[in-house]
Formats: structure tokens, sequence, C-alpha cells
């Protein structure tokens, strides 16, 4: 993919709009297998009926499921309106991927127990804050020191899934953990601004623009940082320090699911499907779950109904009349 300059200039359009690393991957991913589908012709020669093949080809041959062919689409809406300047037809008609979408995998809270129990200290409060804030991995580690607001025990989180603000709730369990690591992204902060090559925290483009002090204000730096000082790679000279990467909470976490003997598929978002569904169990109502997940519609919530309904606890088996 890197040879092609179809691709590659659409991926340094990406990136100077600051798209996160992980979309960019994968927007170039569908674009470049779109392209290969339609034997390497030019998109812009390409009209909305070579799109409706492909995701049809999507659904009929590859049997993806439902959110993949959903995700291959919106790659190609933003090729076509925002790389290319096409118009792109807003109806279009092909068949919707049908492989039905998988129950989300929900620990027991005697599991969460154990599993936090078997993390090692240095990812123990993120996780910590996934399940009892219900937050994406992504929302953890991006979270900034003034994100934490104690005096209404919620935390703000900006530019989620679909660039989403929210605030979520906050554990008062979580304080004492959280002051001391406030402590420790202050301290680090001003000893970075100690070194005179320190350019300050990353900021989106907008926000720099408006607030250009605050790349080196303490409360702007990233509340779980990196321990190392690294140079960003959209600004070769500027020496910045990032969050901690996402991929140490996911082997720290699978690490402490085979240490605690937790026999199920753990991940970090099994975090938050746990904080969904023992909300659900404690008796939140599905619009407030709705509101603290960040979901757009009530029906992405209603998947936990589901899993709650599939419970032991939800029906009684006719072999306990007869044992």
């Amino acid at each position: 993919m890197s040879n092609s300059p179809f691709l590659n200039a659409l991926e340094r359009y990406m990136v100077t709009r600051r798209y996160a690393k992980r979309t960019i991957r994968t927007y170039i991913y569908w674009v470049y297998h779109y392209i290969l589908f339609h034997n390497k012709q030019h998109p812009k020669d390409l009209t909305a009926s070579h799109v409706e093949q492909y995701l049809e080809f999507l659904s009929n041959d590859r049997n993806v499921a439902a959110s993949t062919q959903a995700t291959a689409l919106n790659s190609l809406v933003f090729l076509y309106r925002e790389f290319l300047k096409l118009p792109f037809e807003r109806q279009l008609h092909f068949n919707m991927s049908e492989r039905p979408r998988k129950l989300p995998v929900v620990l027991t809270q005697d599991e969460i127990s154990r599993l936090f129990a078997n993390l090692t200290p240095s990812i123990l409060l993120p996780c910590q804050l996934m399940y009892g804030s219900g937050l994406r991995v992504m929302e953890a580690v991006r979270l900034r020191v003034q994100d934490i607001d104690f005096d209404y025990l919620s935390l703000k989180i900006w530019q989620g899934k679909g660039a989403k603000n929210r605030r979520v709730t906050l554990a008062p369990a979580l304080i004492p953990a959280l002051k001391t690591q406030i402590e420790k992204a202050k301290q680090t902060a001003l000893n970075d601004m100690t070194n005179q090559t320190y350019k300050g925290v990353w900021l989106p483009h907008a926000l720099a623009k408006k607030y250009p002090n605050a790349p080196k204000d303490p409360l702007w730096h990233y509340l779980f940082f990196s321990n190392i000082l690294s140079y960003d790679p959209h600004e070769q000279s500027a020496l910045r320090r990032h969050h901690i990467d996402e991929s140490s909470l996911r082997k720290g976490i699978k690490a402490a699911t085979k240490k605690a003997k937790i026999e199920k598929n753990v991940s970090c978002h099994t975090l938050r499907h746990s904080f969904a569904t023992h909300l659900l169990q404690s008796g939140a109502d599905i619009r407030t779950v709705q509101e603290q997940l960040g979901h757009s519609d009530v029906k992405t919530t209603q998947i936990y109904t589901h899993v709650l309904q599939r419970g032991a606890n939800s029906v009684e088996s006719p072999l306990s009349a007869i044992l």
C-alpha cells in the first residue's frame, strides 16, 4: 500500500487533519481493497453502483458482520466526499450484512475483583476507570489532568467515539488514587519544562491555536503519561510526552485474566460491557446507561438487556422442578 501515490496522498490528507492513527489505518485498508476489487481502477472513475457492488461482495461473499460492512461504507464516504470532493449517493441499494452481532463478554463482580487483584500497579487505575466509569480504552488513556471533576464526581470525556463529548460517573473509592496520579502527572510536567527542547503536550490543532500557552500547562497534560519523551510524528522537531500506550493495558489485562484463571475472552472492552450490565442489574434505567456510554441510539445499549435476559437468573430451568 505504501507504494501507491494515491493512498499515500490520502494518508497525508488525514494526517494533516489530525485523524487518529487507527482511523487512518482502517480507512486506508478499506479504500485499498475497494480499489483492488475493481481491478485497480481509480475511484474517481467509479460510480455509486461500484460502491454497491463492493458492499454486496462483503456481505454475500465475505460474510462480514454488519459493523464491518458499515466501517467499509464510512471509509468510502470519506474517500468521495472529503478527499475527492465528489458527490456521494445517500441512498445506496445493497444487501445489508445479516451476520448476527455477538453478545458481549461480561464478567461477574467476583471476576472483576480477581482480575484487578492480578493487574500490575502501573495499569490498575486506568482499568478501574474503564470498569467504574464505562470508558473505552482510548478514552481512558487520553484523559487529561483537568478532566477529573472531584466536586461533581465525574469525568469529562472529550471527542469520544463519533467526536462526542460527555460526562460520566466517577467512583468515590478512586479519589485517593486519582489525586496521587494527578500530582505525579503535574510534577512530571513541571520537570519536563526544565528541558529547553520540550514543546509541551500535544493538543488538537484548533485548541493549540486558541490556547497557545496550554501545551505547557500541567492541567492539559495526560493523566496517564508515558515514561519517556518522544518526538511528535506530525512535527518532527517537537519533543513531547504522550499518554501511555493502550497496548500495555490490553496485554496487562490478558496476562491478569490468565493469572486469575478466568475462562472468558476478556479484553479492555469487557470492562465497559461489565459496567453497563452491572448498572442495569443495580436498577439503572436504559437511558441513563445510554448517556453514560455515549451511545447515539438506545438500540445499541439494549444489547446489555439481552445479556441480562439470557442470564441464569432470568429463567428457571425445568430441571429444577424434578431435582
